[in-house]
């Protein structure tokens, strides 16, 4: 009786989870090139294009990549998709997928791989990937097409897209009111490029052996140095699922969408 309850219980949740997805729509963006990125899109309930909405940009880890256009709402979609956050905060929140064989940011990896310590940001950004192209034209897309508010407009993403949120602060330092970085890293060179223009909040567990901490702590460190408007929230004994307690804050989305430039 008790597993049949559970299971009933599973069920339901995956259930909602499902339905709470299908309120992104699915689309995909193409360039004039031919290039497409696949992603979803929520827009506010009665959605009224004479108003101006924030713009959320959220960015997924590596193993979300591909080209189904459905994986990389598996972390952070239903943040956004409570109807009471709907109702408190009516938001257009975008989720891109990267390509399978592609990464949001410039990352080099180190020959001799130690946990949490393989990956270098290069200070020279050059030409970004292309997938963090495509995203950047998506956004320009956006903001001519919907009704963006150009002050309130966010990026944030975890592990691979937490360096992701990163490079498009230093590519682009006075686009984005609030960024939100999960798990990430970036290089400490380009922080004074967005640290007066950005409000960041940055989140990393202690305990991550895919993503070293101190990527976290080492640009948290320097966006104080420069009297940026940052918090950090180290979550002593957490591993690499850092974002699933960052979710949980009471305050993650008022803090977010409080930020205007």
């Amino acid at each position: 009786m008790i597993k049949h309850t559970l299971l009933l219980f599973l069920i339901g949740i995956c259930t909602q989870l499902t339905a709470q997805k299908d309120l992104y729509q699915k689309e995909w963006y193409t360039n004039s090139k031919g290039d497409s990125l696949p992603y979803r899109i929520l827009l506010p309930e009665n959605y009224d294009k004479n108003q101006d909405y924030p713009l959320v940009v959220f960015l997924h880890g590596a193993g979300e990549r591909g080209n189904d256009n459905e994986a990389q709402l598996q972390w952070g979609s239903e943040v956004f998709t409570n109807e009471e956050t709907r109702k408190k905060y009516p938001a257009i929140v975008v989720f891109p997928q990267c390509a399978k064989d592609d990464y949001w940011a410039k990352i080099k990896y180190r020959k001799k791989r130690k946990i949490g310590r393989r990956f270098k940001f290069p200070t020279n950004l050059g030409k970004p990937n292309k997938s963090f192209r495509l995203t950047e034209q998506l956004i320009r897309k956006l903001i001519r097409e919907e009704a963006v508010d150009v002050k309130r407009i966010y990026i944030a993403g975890l592990s691979m897209g937490g360096m992701g949120t990163f490079e498009m602060l230093a590519r682009f330092p006075k686009k984005f009111a609030g960024a939100i970085a999960i798990c990430g890293g970036g290089n400490l060179n380009h922080t004074i490029h967005y640290a007066k223009h950005t409000s960041v909040w940055i989140f990393h567990g202690s305990e991550d052996p895919v993503v070293g901490v101190r990527h976290s702590r080492r640009i948290a460190k320097q966006l104080k140095k420069f009297k940026a408007d940052v918090r950090y929230t180290e979550y002593e004994g957490v591993d690499h699922l850092s974002w699933i307690p960052a979710f949980a804050e009471p305050d993650f989305l008022e803090w977010l969408f409080s930020k205007e430039l």
